[in-house]
């Protein structure tokens, strides 16, 4: 039950003060008659009556009807306070209306209006408010709640969905002591230093009517969607979504954000319901915070030249090694989503080591730089290495170039020539002398002749179709120690 106040101390008794002039005449006339009645022979029977008292009822100053007993009114009242305490729990209520009686006396009550009417009148018009403290965004009142406590409630919710309880009580020490100094962060460790709405908020004292009284989860939902209210809109026949947005003042990704089941291409049904309450939340919860990380900082890479190194060749002469460094950052999130970070100040805690590498700029006609040129003037790719018609196609074709010309794809020394009867038909075999060997197969003549030392792009023959050829191509393939490589991932690097 809600606290009673002192509910009737604003109900007065006054004579003439607020009457009005047609109830003053009325009271004249009354004792006017009193005074004829005495004197005109009567007073042997006058002894014999008695002066009633009676009571014109006035709310807000405005007249609701004459009693004989004020009891019943403030009764009728009582119990109607009683019954709002009832159906408003937990809520301060008292009344709102200033009701007044004005007395009058008379030897006889002749009621212009029965009780039972003047109840009626109070009932209608007597005005019950609830003490309630308002929330106020940015000075504008936006809910009612029962007291600052509760309005306190709402704010510790909201604060509580995206900080934890501990974290919000050592928020509210520190605001306490401003000069508290803080420990440092380790490592991982995050530390909220403040959590507001970003509206400012006051409370105020109020009187509402009772059903403006909202709860603590009522007025979460409003703070968060900005309306308690979800309104739908049933589709018709001939309605596109478009125009549905449009009558809504939504745009339309908006109405399919709000309705996640459909899309802008779904058709539309007569009956569907949409929503179209575009939820806007009427404050925002920011959380500030700073946290701790370690980083690996990645090590550079350096290249030095050395001409007594052939060309291709390199080696390391400093491995490399990350370094580490310790990081704070400033965070701010909205509604817990990350809209700012900034590092607020970083420590090397391990310097990083460079990589160096040498790389070899000698170049040697015999010696292959490891860098590969096409084999061919133009042309296309017919078939890739891999398994083929029942076997491993070893190499790779290329057919059709603007002219026929073969050239070694590096520097060289050619090792083998000739129809050796393997199905290769007319081959030239080079070794780079640097763990590459490369196969030029079905040439219709060859240009190089074995022990012969060759040039990165120099010609070695022509395209053709000899040993087992289905036509005019050039097979090539490429090892390396031995070991087969596809020449899709050398030719041309």
């Amino acid at each position: 039950m809600a606290k009673r106040r002192n509910t009737f101390s604003g109900l007065t008794s006054k004579w003439n003060t607020k009457v009005k002039p047609v109830m003053k005449n009325a009271i004249v006339a009354a004792l006017t008659v009193s005074a004829l009645t005495f004197g005109s022979g009567n007073a042997m029977a006058a002894p014999n009556l008695e002066l009633s008292t009676f009571f014109h009822v006035y709310i807000q100053d405005e007249f609701v009807g004459t009693v004989e007993d004020k009891e019943q009114i403030e009764s009728f009242i009582q119990n109607k306070l009683a019954s709002m305490e009832e159906t408003y729990k937990d809520i301060d209520l008292e009344i709102g209306s200033e009701v007044t009686y004005i007395p009058e006396q008379a030897f006889q009550f002749n009621p212009s209006t029965e009780v039972e009417e003047v109840l009626n009148q109070v009932d209608s018009k007597l005005d019950i408010k609830a003490n309630a403290s308002a929330l106020v965004l940015d000075g504008q009142e936006v809910a009612f709640v029962k007291d600052e406590a509760t309005a306190q409630d709402v704010m510790d919710s909201l604060m509580l969905e995206h900080v934890s309880k501990e974290d919000l009580e050592q928020v509210e020490k520190r605001q306490d002591d401003p000069n508290q100094s803080l420990p440092q962060l380790k490592e991982n460790q995050t530390r909220i230093l403040d959590v507001k709405l970003s509206k400012e908020v006051s409370f105020a004292e109020k009187k509402v009517n009772p059903d403006e009284v909202l709860s603590v989860e009522e007025v979460v939902k409003l703070f968060k969607k900005g309306t308690l209210e979800e309104k739908k809109y049933e589709v018709k026949s001939g309605d596109v979504l478009g125009e549905i947005a449009d009558s809504h003042d939504l745009t339309l990704e908006q109405l399919l954000s709000l309705n996640s089941e459909l899309k802008a291409d779904t058709v539309l049904r007569p009956g569907m319901e949409l929503i179209v309450t575009y939820q806007k939340p009427l404050a925002i919860v920011e959380v500030n915070k700073e946290t701790y990380k370690t980083e690996e900082v990645p090590f550079e890479k350096k290249v030095e030249e050395d001409s007594s190194m052939f060309k291709g060749d390199t080696k390391v002469k400093q491995e490399g090694s990350d370094g580490l460094k310790g990081v704070t950052y400033s965070v701010t999130e909205q509604n817990g989503r990350e809209v700012k970070k900034e590092a607020v100040n970083t420590k090397v805690l391990k310097e990083a080591v460079e990589e160096i590498t040498i790389k070899g700029t000698k170049v040697v006609p015999s010696r292959g730089t490891g860098s590969f040129a096409w084999p061919t003037n133009g042309g296309y790719v017919s078939s890739n290495m891999g398994y083929r018609w029942g076997r491993m196609h070893k190499g790779m074709d290329i057919a059709r170039p603007s002219e026929r010309s073969i050239k070694s794809v590096d520097n060289g020394v050619v090792v083998s020539t000739g129809n050796r009867g393997d199905g290769y038909g007319n081959k030239v075999i080079i070794d780079h002398q640097n763990g590459y060997r490369t196969l030029y197969a079905h040439l219709s003549s060859i240009s190089v002749e074995p022990g012969q030392t060759v040039p990165r792009g120099a010609k070695i023959g022509v395209m053709g179709s000899t040993g087992d050829s289905t036509g005019v191509h050039l097979h090539i393939e490429v090892t390396k120690n031995g070991k087969l490589v596809d020449p899709r991932t050398v030719l041309g690097k």
